[in-house]
């Protein structure tokens, strides 16, 4: 049982360390949850009764774990980003710190599809925990509503509920600010980012690449929402092309939240 268990969370590791990152959005918290994980799963796997896969399982432990480590903490309301963008521009100094990682690693060029990723991974921490949760495991990771249910403790009605609401609340939100699939969308930071940290690429002819745009003229707001999660879902927040970036834009967002939600209490 040891090894089977050893060699399932090598395979599911990268997986679950995404996962915890988009809970979370704190990196060093997501790297302390992960070997949490290993230590509870492996220490407990004797009591792994297999009335579920091992990794339902594992995603349970990390699931408790980082329940426990965001209950103390609040939401991040819907406006993250334009919350986080005013502070980058009076915040010199993570626009030279971007800058020289843009200069110096090649995972840190600006890619429009990134930032997709990276903008869902904000705005979500807006949603209730719970349906957050429902949210990843369903549309990001392809858990079933009935594993869902059993790595967050609550019951198959419960977890269609919240995938509900938070699948129409996202929908709602991203209708009315992203500029990507609504012209009367306030937000236009895919392309104004792209314009300062990739002046030589396209914005338009990088758009176009991507079926979301594409088919946001035709497609109904349910669509638009499963062509997002097809993005997600093909970015891995850790070996992306652009990953030092991102992390480095989530850190900035991360500790920008955390003094507009102190100041705000």
């Amino acid at each position: 049982m040891e090894r089977d268990f050893n060699q399932e969370f090598e395979a599911i590791k990268p997986q679950l360390k995404s996962y915890i990152l988009r809970m979370t959005a704190h990196a060093q918290d997501t790297e302390d949850i992960l070997q949490d994980t290993w230590i509870k799963a492996s220490s407990n796997i004797q009591s792994f009764k297999g009335t579920s896969s091992l990794k339902t399982w594992i995603f349970a432990i990390a699931s408790n774990l980082a329940i426990d480590n965001l209950k103390k903490k609040k939401r991040w309301p819907e406006n993250v980003t334009d919350i986080c963008k005013e502070a980058a521009k009076k915040d010199m100094s993570h626009f030279q710190s971007t800058m020289k990682l843009i200069e110096t690693s090649e995972y840190a060029k600006f890619e429009i599809r990134e930032h997709i990723a990276f903008c869902f991974t904000c705005i979500s921490k807006s949603l209730p925990l719970e349906q957050h949760l429902c949210l990843l495991l369903k549309e990001i990771y392809d858990f079933k509503i009935k594993e869902i249910a059993t790595i967050l403790k609550t019951t198959e009605p419960l977890v269609k509920y919240h995938l509900h609401t938070a699948r129409q609340k996202m929908i709602e939100v991203f209708d009315g600010r992203c500029a990507l699939i609504n012209q009367e969308g306030i937000c236009h930071q895919c392309s104004e980012i792209n314009g300062i940290f990739n002046p030589k690429q396209n914005t338009q002819e990088e758009l176009m690449k991507i079926k979301m745009v594409k088919e946001a003229s035709k497609a109904d707001k349910q669509r638009l929402f499963d062509l997002r999660m097809e993005v997600l879902k093909g970015i891995d927040p850790y070996s992306s092309n652009a990953h030092e970036l991102q992390l480095h834009h989530l850190e900035h967002n991360r500790r920008v939240m955390e003094n507009y939600l102190k100041e705000s209490d």
